[in-house]
């Protein structure tokens, strides 16, 4: 499954266009943009198993600082401190990694 089965192309281009700049990812806007805000949780589960590339069942620091390209292969890496920040945001107990719930 691709991201534009479940997203729009045009949606992903913008949101990832709008944090080109080096230090300006906002996740929350970001997920915002790209259209994630309006979906259901079974969509969600589904952009979360397209991220998580080793198909572990989590989405590690390593794997987030890609987030951008698995949107899109012209996404930029995300920096340490906006993986960090991404981390903290999604990590709610504090095993140092993402869970699809």
């Amino acid at each position: 499954m691709a991201m534009t089965d479940l997203l729009s192309a045009e949606d992903i281009k913008a949101a990832v266009g709008a944090f080109s700049a080096a230090e300006s990812f906002n996740y929350k806007k970001f997920f915002e943009m790209v259209g994630l805000k309006k979906k259901s949780p079974e969509d969600v589960k589904k952009v979360f198993h397209i991220l998580d590339k080793d198909q572990s069942g989590f989405i590690e620091e390593e794997e987030l600082k890609f987030v951008l390209k698995g949107f899109t292969p012209e996404g930029r890496d995300l920096s340490d401190k906006e993986t960090k920040a991404l981390l903290a945001a999604g990590d709610k107990d504090g095993d140092g990694k993402i869970g699809a719930d």
